[in-house]
């Protein structure tokens, strides 16, 4: 028997009683690749909400546009058929809101001049009533200058006027300017609409791609569209421009939210005369030359200007 028994003893394999080199680690290795699962997985869980919250934003806006009257509604644009018309697809523009024109034998309201800077600063009030209603208070700056009132809607780093990189207006700026069209409807003033971006660049050549200066002109446009929309009268857009970056409120900062902007230039009776003989027919002239003259300036202001010459 006490053989059987050693036999079966000497049977017995005992391990891990020596000592390996990768003992000295123990199991870190494993909880450092357990801490790395948990990370990435939580780097999926993020970048889905991420994703997720992006889809609903878009949600969102499409809701607003379509609630803005923008996709829902609308006519299909036709091409003029007129042999000497132009071949630009022709739009059909919203029907005016409350305070647009009136119809035919339909009496017209008076009309109001803002020229003083106290009526131009009561304008300015009324602007900033329409856009705190609008939850947009914080978007919109106003000055009262010599050549009239100078509207900014701007972006700010909670809330952007135009979906970025694009002339699509987001939908509490559609309200906004839709609301603001019946006050500029009953004003005698005319106004320029100008487009600004930040120093962000798209890709590609500025020469042949789609550029800042093409954006802000795009957004000074559908500005103007949804003003419209909201019943202003077109003789009232004296003047569409887009700026690209080149006149930053914040210089300091090219990227800064307050640099892209729709800016409403509100003019003066005298000085919207003043910005349409610039491009219009130029006036009596001296020749300097064969192929040079010098523009005479106006008659009944230079004879004010001599006035008040000392004598």
């Amino acid at each position: 028997m006490s053989n059987g028994k050693d036999k079966h003893e000497a049977t017995i394999v005992k391990r891990g009683g020596g000592k390996h080199a990768h003992d000295e680690h123990g199991g870190a290795w494993k909880v450092a690749f357990a801490d790395f699962c948990l990370a990435l997985m939580a780097l999926f869980l993020v970048l889905w909400l991420i994703a997720s919250r992006e889809q609903q934003n878009l949600k969102k806006i499409v809701r607003d546009v379509t609630e803005s009257g923008m996709l829902e509604g609308g006519h299909k644009p036709d091409i003029a058929s007129e042999p000497s018309g132009s071949l630009i697809e022709r739009f059909q523009l919203p029907v005016a809101g409350s305070g647009g024109s009136s119809g035919p034998g339909a009496p017209s309201q008076p009309r109001v001049a803002y020229e003083s800077p106290s009526e131009l600063a009561a304008l300015s009030k009324a602007l900033g009533e329409m856009s705190r209603e609008a939850g947009l208070a914080a978007n919109l700056d106003t000055v009262v200058t010599p050549y009239g009132l100078r509207v900014m809607l701007h972006d700010t780093d909670r809330q952007g006027m135009f979906m970025r990189g694009s002339a699509l207006p987001t939908g509490r700026f559609v309200k906004l300017l839709r609301k603001m069209g019946p006050l500029f409807a009953q004003m005698e003033n005319q106004m320029l609409i100008v487009g600004h971006t930040d120093s962000s660049r798209f890709a590609g050549s500025d020469k042949g791609g789609y550029s800042n200066w093409a954006l802000s002109t795009d957004r000074a446009l559908s500005a103007r569209a949804e003003l419209l929309g909201g019943g202003m009268r077109t003789q009232t857009v004296l003047q569409v421009v887009g700026m690209a970056d080149r006149a930053p409120i914040d210089a300091d900062e090219p990227l800064a939210g307050m640099n892209r902007r729709i800016e409403l230039l509100i003019l003066t009776s005298g000085q919207s005369r003043l910005v349409a003989s610039m491009f219009g027919k130029p006036g009596a002239t001296i020749p300097l030359g064969k192929e040079a003259s010098i523009g005479m300036p106006d008659a009944a202001a230079l004879e004010k200007l001599r006035s008040q010459l000392p004598k």
